[in-house]
């Protein structure tokens, strides 16, 4: 996915320019229906002791050639890497106790929603996200048969990196592209305009975000906050972040009205990049690698101090690194 490609075009520029928390329940709610008034209805609400149920560990390889290796359920809540706190906040963590050579790999965690999605509201509130030298924290979508079922970087970033990028990747050659005339529609900075992505080219179509509450340090020192996708095949992609002050009345009220938001950080049109046929069928991804081809790549460029295969070796770097997630939502 996230290849060697994709540094030169996004790593760089970052170098150059730049609810309740004690809610659970047993499955996903299922409602699927809009409301006529514009607001969102939930469809599936991911929190508390029954979160992991929903989900998948994924346990392969990690395809961004990340220096991890990825726990199943089991050992995860063995080690204390994936677990709910008393107050219904899941934990997602990198190993950060274990000896580890440099250039070694440490246990981390990577989970999949079961359920797919063709469109809808995608809700992520946390108060804490991975931080530190060589860490490569995301929360994103992805579609079947990758490039051409799609993907939606809503959360990602490296190293020290002190803003937001959002990404499409497309599997159509030139049917999808950042509308680079209507800049007015969004408020995040133009990084790459072209989403085709293949396995040996897959830098995608990217917007940073303008704040610096978005992202590592400055998203944790704010409380954290929300990242919001709209993903709306007849008008495009959207996407938001609220710091913790500035969440919206009507989505703390589980009542979402995205048109009440305001403008998006990032905002795909329809009018130029062809949704329904690039996307599909997506299921949600938490994850957390180290180093890898982007982090790693560019670490270098990031003023971090090092190299990144002898920080892996830094147990203490990965002390900060885990996600703490109020919970998860999908609205329709």
């Amino acid at each position: 996915m996230r290849s060697f490609y994709r540094l030169f075009l996004a790593a760089f520029p970052l170098i150059t320019l730049a609810g309740a928390r004690s809610y659970s329940r047993h499955r996903p709610i299922t409602v699927g229906r809009r409301s006529t008034d514009g607001t969102y209805t939930i469809q599936d609400y991911y929190q508390g002791e029954d979160f992991f149920n929903d989900w998948d560990f994924y346990t392969g390889s990690d395809p961004t050639g990340g220096n991890v290796v990825y726990q199943n359920k089991s050992a995860a809540q063995s080690e204390r890497l994936a677990y709910v706190n008393s107050d219904g906040t899941t934990v997602l963590a990198v190993d950060s106790t274990s000896t580890v050579a440099a250039g070694g790999d440490r246990d981390a965690v990577r989970i999949t929603s079961q359920n797919s999605y063709n469109s809808g509201l995608f809700i992520m509130d946390a108060s804490k996200m991975p931080v530190g030298c060589s860490t490569w924290p995301s929360f994103w979508t992805v579609g079947p048969n990758w490039p051409y079922g799609g993907e939606i970087d809503i959360v990602e970033g490296i190293n020290d990196q002190a803003k937001n990028q959002m990404t499409l990747h497309s599997g159509t050659n030139h049917s999808c592209t950042i509308d680079t005339d209507d800049t007015d529609e969004f408020t995040g900075s133009v990084l790459s305009s072209n989403c085709y992505s293949t396995e040996t080219s897959d830098s995608g179509c990217s917007i940073m975000d303008s704040s610096s509450t978005s992202f590592a340090y400055g998203f944790n020192n704010a409380g954290g906050g929300v990242f919001a996708l709209l993903w709306d095949n007849s008008t495009g992609m959207s996407m938001w972040h609220f710091a913790r002050a500035n969440i919206p009345d009507d989505l703390t009220a589980r009542v979402p009205t995205p048109s009440n938001w305001g403008t998006p950080s990032g905002f795909w049109s329809a009018q130029t990049c062809d949704i329904t046929d690039n996307f599909y069928d997506h299921q949600m991804v938490i994850d957390t690698t180290i180093c890898g081809n982007w982090a790693g790549g560019a670490y270098s460029q990031s003023g971090c101090p090092g190299t990144c295969t002898d920080m892996v070796a830094n147990a203490s770097n990965y002390v900060d690194a885990k996600w703490v997630i109020n919970y998860v939502a999908v609205y329709q």
